[in-house]
């Protein structure tokens, strides 16, 4: 597993080198939304496309 200081070098060489704060700060907030989503399914499971779909089904029927 990488350390944080590590992703964030991986994400900065990534990058083109007259990116922007804002574009490094928006690609470090995606990697971190990403990792809790993987985090959270880890932890509490996931959902099958069927059962997805049903649950859109019944919001949209309203």
């Amino acid at each position: 597993m990488n350390t944080a200081k590590d992703e964030v070098k991986t994400i900065l060489d990534s990058l083109p080198d007259d990116c922007s704060l804002e574009d490094v700060q928006y690609h470090l907030y995606v990697v971190e939304k990403i990792n809790k989503g993987i985090s959270r399914a880890e932890m509490e499971g996931t959902r099958s496309q069927s059962e997805v779909e049903e649950k859109f089904r019944k919001w949209t029927l309203k």
